[in-house]
């Protein structure tokens, strides 16, 4: 099945406060946020017609800019508005939705202070991110190369566009070794997350996870957490070691894409997919049901 190129569709897509037709909607080559990855974005999901945390979502997006040292201009309640209403105009009850903000073309140069800041909403229709009977069975996770860098080396708590430059190397480096996805360690070598998506390992009939101190602290990451306390499940976030896989029972992947996926490897040990990994999941599509 042939793709549909992203810059080749239809649609409209929400700009500044305005919608551009699809196609037209297109920025200078001389963008300070294409030379300088001067961008921040955010991933959500809509089912049934409702963004998931979608307060959550445009709030981290300011924050990431401001990180970053620009503001975009304008509210959470105006961002909400804006992914709401791109959702509308293009007739999508179940999509995906992309707001991204970038310094534009107004200058050049390492600090461009006079750019005006730029920002897009966009939304298509979504599917499994591994596909739905790869996801059942668990993905294959291969070693990144490349680690999570030191907070005090890059800007680790914003969703910054910049910082997926390593997750996209490291991902397709594990597709050609025949893997789905990696797994990434932090600058100190302990257990970071996959390249798009945060990693829960089960010890003991207990859930442990990283600490986010050098990776976003994701938006779904949390919801799986909130649910596996409503079962009264023990959450521990915490340092994790590679050698610790040894002893884990299951892992899985929590994210916007991904939401609830099982891991099947890791390297060369392998996991069984089990009755936590399968409960977080039901649970999680429960969520999401009620939310259309």
């Amino acid at each position: 099945m042939a793709l549909v190129p992203f810059d080749d569709r239809d649609g409209v897509i929400w700009w500044n406060g305005e919608f551009r037709p699809w196609r037209e909607s297109k920025l200078h080559v001389l963008s300070h946020g294409l030379h300088y990855a001067s961008a921040v974005f955010e991933g959500e999901r809509c089912y049934g017609g409702e963004i998931l945390k979608l307060r959550e979502h445009s709030e981290r997006l300011l924050q990431s800019a401001r990180i970053l040292g620009f503001e975009i201009p304008l509210t959470a309640e105006e961002i909400d508005a804006g992914c709401i209403e791109t959702l509308r105009r293009n007739n999508l009850t179940d999509a995906d939705i992309r707001p991204i903000a970038w310094r534009g073309a107004e200058e050049m140069g390492v600090a461009a202070r006079g750019t005006r800041v730029q920002l897009a909403i966009a939304a298509w229709e979504w599917g499994a991110y591994f596909g739905v009977e790869q996801r059942m069975r668990g993905v294959n996770l291969a070693w990144a190369k490349w680690r999570r860098p030191h907070p005090q080396t890059a800007p680790t708590a914003s969703k910054a566009a910049g910082l997926y430059m390593i997750g996209t190397m490291s991902k397709e480096a594990a597709m050609d070794e025949g893997a789905d996805d990696a797994m990434m360690l932090d600058w100190k070598g302990d257990l970071a997350e996959a390249t798009g998506a945060k990693a829960f390992f089960v010890f003991d009939g207990e859930l442990h996870t990283p600490t986010p101190g050098c990776f976003v602290d994701g938006i779904t990451r949390r919801s799986v957490m909130d649910l596996a306390r409503k079962r009264q499940m023990k959450v521990v976030e915490r340092v994790v070691h590679p050698n610790e896989l040894m002893a884990a029972s299951e892992v899985f992947l929590a994210g916007t894409a991904a939401e609830v996926t099982p891991v099947r490897r890791i390297g060369a040990q392998d996991f069984t997919p089990g009755s936590i990994t399968e409960t977080l999941m039901q649970d999680f599509t429960a969520l999401v049901n009620r939310l259309g």
